[in-house]
């Protein structure tokens, strides 16, 4: 194992290269709360109308469950785009963890294989999340109330 000062910055530097990465995960994680966390705040919104006791029309009430149901299903791809999220950052964090030990001459068995396997996982795992966050962005589009009764 060297321990200059050359090479243990060289680990370090390669090691945190993917942490780039981790940047965009945390960025990501933050915008998909903002969502999800407005979807709740509509949710609750709309149930607290509907079952405040308030007279409003059949046609509105039905405008509101229906709403209330989309509402519920974005929040749902949000958690799903959260889980996928943090699943992408637990594996870009193990591949950081795996170059620095790998580098260090900490470990030396089947180095490759766990490196890449962990930031294609990552990589895969982000992917998804966005794929996800889109499918919520056009849902989310598309059930938008723009035809809602009483306007």
């Amino acid at each position: 194992m060297d321990v200059s000062i050359d090479a243990i910055t060289n680990n370090i530097q390669l090691a945190l290269a993917p942490v780039f990465l981790l940047t965009a995960v945390a960025t990501l994680l933050n915008a998909i709360s903002a969502r999800l966390a407005r979807s709740v705040d509509r949710m609750r919104a709309i149930q607290k109308i509907i079952h405040s006791g308030e007279v409003i029309s059949d046609g509105s009430r039905q405008h509101f469950i229906v709403e209330a149901n989309e509402a519920k299903m974005r929040g749902r791809l949000c958690t799903a785009a959260i889980f996928f999220d943090v699943l992408s950052g637990i594996f870009i964090s193990l591949t950081v963890l795996e170059l620095f030990f790998f580098q260090a001459g900490a470990v030396r068995s089947l180095q490759t294989a766990y490196v890449i396997w962990t930031f294609v996982l990552g990589l895969m795992s982000f992917m998804t999340s966005l794929s996800i966050i889109l499918a919520e962005i056009v849902y989310a589009y598309r059930s938008a109330g723009w035809e809602s009764p009483g306007q």
